[in-house]
């Protein structure tokens, strides 16, 4: 059972970053108003697109091809990201509660998700 909720919280995860960049690249407005900051120049916005998706990639490969600590490894790494983005929302004149509940709230569910691989692995 333990091993079907890490697995699948980690999909899921995975497959919502890969949303995400793909949200950056087909409606990059929208998707920066949902970031918690002003979108101000596209090429940011298609980097931050292109990180998010193949952050999504790489973590459905990882889970597929080497198996749960690479993946628990991975999204240990990868909740710096979203603890990131905490801070630049701050920084950048957006809520406290996007860069709370957002962006933090998600670092503390990718965290819980590496927890859940290393227990299974």
């Amino acid at each position: 059972m333990l091993t079907h909720l890490a697995y699948g919280l980690a999909i899921v995860l995975n497959l919502f970053v890969l949303y995400i960049g793909l949200r950056f690249l087909f409606a990059p407005r929208a998707a920066a108003a949902g970031y918690g900051v002003p979108a101000t120049e596209r090429a940011f916005l298609t980097v931050k697109g292109l990180r998010d998706g193949s952050y999504g990639l790489l973590g459905l490969a990882l889970l597929a091809f080497v198996g749960a600590q690479a993946g628990a490894w991975f999204m240990l790494v990868v909740a710096l990201n979203p603890l990131g983005d905490t801070v630049v929302v701050l920084r950048n004149g957006g809520t406290r509660a996007v860069a709370f509940g957002i962006h933090l709230a998600t670092a503390i569910v990718v965290l819980g998700s590496a927890a859940l691989l290393f227990a299974v692995s």
